[in-house]
């Protein structure tokens, strides 16, 4: 039997000899009577999907951040065995078992990481009448231990009572003893206490079936095309999200601050940063600075961290756009970004951007550009010790 659901109405398709056949007319009556279901790209900015940890391969949410139109480009359509298909750019990144690819790479019978259930026993079980009860005795103690005008403790924003709800600092699925514990309560916004409810209900795991992300092998790559794309950019850490079925990579490239209101994250030089610079231009050198250099460092940068970002908050308080408060931040706030390469443009940038006892040519580098260079030498090194070995070996020069 063939039926199928459309705008809260059952409608009945027949009997059919086989279930290809039912399938079949399901998806002829889908056709005759396309989907309502549509919306203008702009409007789903703040919506949510489903994105998955690339890690533990469980399924979350991520907030859209922005969509962003990405020009006419070649397409293919990708068919996996289990019949779900993807159109996307050839440039696109597409999630597999051995990581993130580009789409164009991708061929019959390599897999594509698609979402799927698996079976998970039941741990850390709060049940939904206890639940319910630690919510409402919580919800009694919120005129008492929020101030009218308080911080979020997770995000340290300001926001008027009616805007935050008590926390559980220690989540009641950690420790259940604390659950009516005052002193394990602190105001949160909703933003955060939003995420940080949907990570604990993550970790109170119910038994039965668990969202995750599983291998499918691809059984056709075809050429789709050309179409003006649009790409989604939704919030970390795992910058993903579903498309049909298949886990695909987001185009967040850098952090912006037109879409999203930027978190008061600084830098502030620790004891090891060399602060004096002596010697002419192009023949300088960085010495040790003295404590009260130091000192004075961190304590000027503070203060002008602080007195910017409370400025920025009243900005946008007073309903100023994001994309132009955020001019008054300083270069010291902390971005975060997203990017790819090969192997050969990670040592050229290696061999510009760290200085090295092997390197056949020096480098003086920033000691910021630096550290990073150093982070992403570290997980490369893991990644691939033979090539590393001899880019090493060949004086840090790349081929």
């Amino acid at each position: 039997m063939a039926q199928v659901r459309r705008q809260g109405v059952c409608h009945y398709l027949g009997l059919h000899e086989s279930r290809e056949a039912a399938e079949s007319a399901v998806l002829e009556f889908r056709e005759q009577h396309p989907t309502t279901r549509l919306r203008r790209l702009g409007s789903v900015r703040r919506n949510h999907v489903r994105c998955y940890d690339e890690e533990t391969l469980t399924a979350q949410r991520a907030r859209i951040v922005d969509v962003i139109e990405s020009g006419v480009k070649r397409l293919i359509k990708i068919t996996t065995a289990s019949g779900r298909e993807l159109r996307c750019s050839v440039d696109h990144a597409v999630f597999t078992p051995d990581g993130w690819r580009k789409a164009g790479e991708l061929m019959v019978g390599d897999a594509v990481m698609t979402a799927g259930t698996e079976a998970r026993p039941s741990e850390r079980f709060v049940p939904p009448s206890l639940r319910r009860g630690i919510g409402v005795w919580t919800s009694m103690q919120r005129e008492r231990l929020i101030a009218e005008q308080d911080r979020c403790h997770l995000c340290s924003r300001p926001f008027a009572r009616q805007d935050l709800a008590l926390d559980h600092v220690i989540p009641v699925v950690d420790d259940l003893s604390r659950a009516l514990d005052e002193s394990n309560l602190a105001p949160a916004c909703a933003d955060c206490h939003a995420t940080k409810s949907a990570g604990e209900q993550a970790r109170a795991k119910r038994g039965g079936n668990v969202a995750v992300a599983r291998p499918d092998e691809i059984v056709a790559v075809i050429e789709d095309g050309e179409e003006m794309t649009y790409d989604l950019s939704v919030e970390g850490p795992w910058h993903n999200f579903l498309a049909n079925g298949i886990v695909v990579h987001n185009s967040y490239n850098e952090e912006s601050g037109r879409y999203r209101q930027l978190q008061p994250v600084f830098y502030v030089p620790d004891p090891s940063r060399k602060l004096v610079q002596q010697g002419r231009p192009g023949k300088y050198e960085f010495v040790e600075g003295t404590e009260e250099q130091h000192e004075l460092t961190s304590r000027s940068m503070e203060e002008v961290y602080r007195r910017a970002y409370e400025t920025y908050e009243e900005m946008l308080a007073a309903g100023v756009a994001r994309e132009v408060a955020r001019a008054v931040l300083p270069v010291g706030l902390y971005s975060s970004m997203y990017a790819t390469c090969n192997a050969r443009s990670l040592m050229h940038f290696l061999g510009l951007r760290t200085q090295h006892e092997q390197a056949k040519v020096p480098s003086f580098p920033q000691r910021e550009i630096e550290m990073v260079g150093e982070l992403m030498e570290e997980q490369w090194a893991k990644l691939m010790p033979l090539t590393y070995a001899a880019f090493n070996a060949n004086g840090r020069v790349a081929p």
